[in-house]
């Protein structure tokens, strides 16, 4: 976890170029992948977890271009979440057919469990909590539509994570402050 409050981070590989600027604020996203469902996607999760989000990729390949910016947005995520954030969050949000819930730890450890129906997606979500050091069970309670079903999980997980990331003023773990030092 990090004590900045706004990042830049660009990654750029011989497949693909993403460039992520985020910050805490009310959630105002410019988003373009050249993917209008993907963006749509992204602008939905900043949205409900109240970043700002300034995002632009291009890349070969939807897998590689969605991955990378799964990576490229995970790495911002870990370095805006407060040192002493309340960690933990649960959204669960209805969307027409769809129910999905989204449990979360922001303490800095990976784990991702879901699976949403679309494989792309799922990618997504395992990139993203991998880079983010997010822990995130997310479960489809019902629904059949698969649209229905990824915004729905994106919007609980930008809520979780809201949630997740309001300064608490202490650290939230019986550990206390956890120092990694690497040489």
């Amino acid at each position: 976890m990090s004590t900045g409050t706004n990042t830049r981070v660009v990654r750029e590989t011989k497949e693909t170029k993403v460039t992520v600027e985020l910050a805490r604020g009310s959630g105002v996203a410019r988003v373009d992948t050249g993917l209008k469902f993907f963006d749509h996607m992204l602008s939905t999760f900043a949205r409900y977890a109240g970043l700002d989000l300034t995002l632009h990729a291009r890349g070969d390949l939807r897998h590689h271009l969605m991955e990378d910016v799964a990576i490229t947005l995970g790495t911002a995520v870990q370095r805006v979440v407060p040192a002493t954030a309340a960690r933990y969050g649960e959204r669960t949000v209805p969307m027409d057919d769809a129910l999905v819930q989204a449990c979360l730890d922001a303490g800095g450890r990976f784990y991702y469990r879901g699976p949403l129906k679309n494989r792309l997606y799922e990618h997504w979500m395992r990139s993203f909590c991998e880079h983010s050091r997010i822990t995130l069970h997310l479960r489809v309670l019902r629904g059949r539509d698969s649209h229905h079903l990824t915004e729905a999980a994106f919007k609980a997980l930008g809520l979780a994570l809201r949630d997740a990331m309001v300064d608490s003023g202490v650290v939230f773990s019986m550990k206390g402050s956890v120092s990694l030092e690497v040489t």
